[in-house]
């Protein structure tokens, strides 16, 4: 198994676009383990858990970003997965990712339907 940092959409404004978020990340890291052999990490989805870290919040979202990093060096690459655009803080992870060398790839996650209109 080839351990991977998965980056995918996590915040808004609006909750239903969270939310929407949330259930693309729960199909990318099922995508990851089951369709490519991988174990994927993806902080987005366990640091902004109710009481960890609050995404709102620029200093926590940055923290729980730089924390992320940290996890990444232990990777053997970054998958990107672009259904949904690419934000801001996948942009910051894809940019670390470049930083220190690490195999980025691309991926679109086939079959998805995006159910909330956002």
């Amino acid at each position: 198994m080839k351990r991977v940092i998965i980056e995918s959409p996590f915040g808004s404004h609006l909750e239903k676009v969270v939310q929407e978020n949330l259930r693309f990340l729960r199909a990318c890291l099922h995508d990851a383990l089951v369709n490519h052999d991988e174990a994927p990490f993806a902080s987005h989805g366990l640091y902004t858990q109710l009481g960890v870290l609050d995404d709102r919040d620029q200093s926590e979202r940055m923290h729980g970003i730089h924390a992320g990093f940290e996890w990444r060096s232990c990777a053997e690459a970054t998958v990107v997965y672009t259904n949904r655009g690419i934000s801001s803080g996948m942009r910051y992870g894809i940019d670390d990712a470049t930083r220190i060398g690490q195999q980025i790839i691309y991926r679109v996650l086939e079959g998805w339907v995006d159910t909330c209109g956002c």
